[in-house]
């Protein structure tokens, strides 16, 4: 196994070059000197108010420095990666905290459950009520992988972000120590967490934690790249948020999250560091139906990067039990960086769709007659359906070479549109009626480019072929006319008998368009891909044409 590359300085430097890096970016941000401590720029604002301290092993970002504003934390202090941070830090972020207000009300420390956290930030509140100041604590153990938890307990997750918005929102109102350690600890028995990875991550300058076969996934992990309690094949993202909540609220297990029909839940969908968005909007798709066909009403939805783990594949769900007032608490304005810009409106109910607006017929919707040509064209499409199907892989290991490896996919998608018109519609024995359907269903179901340019093509021939007139001089016109005003690298090559070597011959050609352009023409030494799909067009409809002969 081999180190991960990591776009840094150096794996000693990277956290206190973060740091900077953060601070460097935003006036709401100070650096404590000799310390891997954030601190509000205005901390003259606490006075008369709880402050509030967060922090742990770097690697979670944006947790926790992104966090710190008004209305959530007053500070977070940072170890090194997945390392918890020095007890002399921790004091120094305490002290400064209690300094900042000449009306002192206190230093609430929120605390993931994690031995080596729990004992450096009990060392530090120790070691400050020792100088007079008023300190408490409120664990996060939100994890709700293991049936039966070990004698440490469930670790701290994600659900820690819940924390820090719900008690900042109380410190900003006002509310004293004691209140707020009330409070905390009556909510974060209705937080639970579950996570989810499809990849490894790595320690900067050390190998990846665990090992994870293409394929399998790791449920239940925690934040640090310990591997998870079970592991299995991938499956869709639909399956595996129906696992984790099933996990999750399994009566069975002794950490499991009480839920029934009727509760009011938020939820966070957490990108673990290396999801793509498309992913995430679709995890967060399933949680939200997953959870909606249980009865729970779905309050609020924050999905994003929240509590990572580095460059971890994976997703983790939080879910908060939540009541008017908590709801109260969770939409309150803050002015931290990395909290969402979320609406108070439930997720769960609202009517998320708008009607289009009235438009006359599609082509394809109409009502056709058949006539004489019917069958051998209705023989062509199919030909050409199966052909384009059948060279799906072909055209994206081409387009891989000079595009983004769609072009089989865009040209699959025609095909299945082409296929399923077919299975209930009659073809119609005006071939430029059947022209303006399949200029319709391309553009429509296809996408790209390609579809683009194939409805402007078959728009364009639809008028020179009719029921009437469709010899070879009409469709000759008809290719013409396609050409004419919209033509193209993938088009040019069909109007010569010799299309197989017209697609052959993109490979000398010098991309002028597309995404193609963009590549070296060095590189780009494969045919066009779209003249390759073109090509076999024309041979599935010859041999249409062929077979009726």
């Amino acid at each position: 196994m081999k180190t991960q590359r990591k776009l840094l300085n150096s794996a000693e430097r990277c956290v206190d070059e973060a740091l900077s890096g953060m601070v460097r970016a935003s006036a709401g941000l100070s650096l404590l000197k000799g310390h891997r401590v954030l601190l509000r720029s205005d901390l003259h604002s606490l006075q008369g108010r709880v402050a509030l301290l967060s922090g742990g092993g770097s690697g979670h970002e944006p947790a926790h420095a992104g966090y710190i504003g008004s209305g959530m934390l007053s500070a977070a202090v940072a170890g090194g990666v997945f390392a918890s941070p020095p007890p002399a830090s921790i004091l120094a972020a305490i002290l400064c905290l209690h300094n900042a207000g000449t009306v002192p009300s206190g230093v609430l420390l929120i605390v993931k459950n994690y031995t080596g956290d729990r004992l450096n930030f009990g060392l530090a509140a120790e070691q400050a009520r020792n100088h007079g100041v008023a300190v408490d604590m409120v664990i996060v153990a939100d994890d709700c992988a293991f049936n039966q938890p070990s004698k440490a307990g469930r670790r701290g997750l994600c659900g820690t972000v819940f924390a820090h918005k719900l008690a900042g929102a109380l410190a900003e109102e006002g509310c004293s120590l004691d209140q707020i350690v009330t409070k905390m600890t009556e909510v974060l028995k209705g937080i639970g967490t579950l996570g989810v990875s499809l990849s490894p991550c790595s320690v900067p300058g050390c190998l990846p934690s665990f090992e994870l076969p293409p394929g399998d996934m790791e449920l239940g992990l925690g934040i640090h790249g310990e591997p998870g309690i079970k592991r299995s094949k991938l499956a869709s993202a639909d399956e595996v948020v129906k696992t984790m909540i099933d996990h999750m609220t399994n009566p069975d297990s002794q950490s499991h999250l009480p839920l029934k029909s009727g509760d009011n839940v938020v939820v966070c969908v957490n990108n673990l560091g290396a999801l793509s968005c498309l992913e995430m909007a679709v995890v967060t798709r399933a949680a939200i139906n997953c959870l909606e066909v249980r009865g729970v009403v779905v309050a609020r939805v924050m999905s994003g990067s929240f509590m990572t783990s580095l460059e971890m594949a994976g997703v983790s769900l939080t879910l908060m039990k939540a009541d008017q007032d908590v709801l109260r608490l969770f939409d309150a304005k803050t002015s931290a960086p990395a909290w969402p810009n979320l609406s108070s409106v439930c997720v769960s109910g609202r009517d998320y769709t708008t009607d289009p607006p009235a438009m006359g017929t599609r082509p394809q919707d109409d009502t056709h007659s058949e006539g004489p040509l019917s069958p051998v064209m209705r023989k062509a499409l199919e030909n050409v359906c199966s052909t384009l199907l059948q060279q799906q892989e072909e055209l994206n290991s081409l387009d891989r070479a000079a595009g983004d490896g769609d072009c089989g996919n865009t040209h699959a998608q025609a095909a299945k549109a082409i296929q399923e018109w077919l299975q209930s519609h009659v073809v119609p024995g005006c071939p430029g009626q059947l022209l303006s359907v399949l200029a319709g269903l391309v553009q429509e179901k296809m996408g790209g480019s390609s579809g683009a340019l194939y409805s402007l093509f078959l728009t364009a021939a639809a008028g020179h072929v009719t029921e009437g007139q469709s010899n070879a001089t009409a469709w000759a016109r008809a290719l013409h006319a396609g050409t004419q005003h919209y033509s193209s690298a993938s088009f040019t090559p069909l109007l010569s008998q010799k299309a197989a070597s017209g697609a052959e011959s993109t490979r000398d050609l010098i991309a002028r368009a597309g995404r193609a352009s963009y590549i070296a023409a060095e590189r780009v030494t494969l045919p066009d891909p779209g003249a390759v799909a073109v090509a076999a067009i024309f041979r599935a409809v010859l041999q249409a044409l062929e077979g009726r002969q």
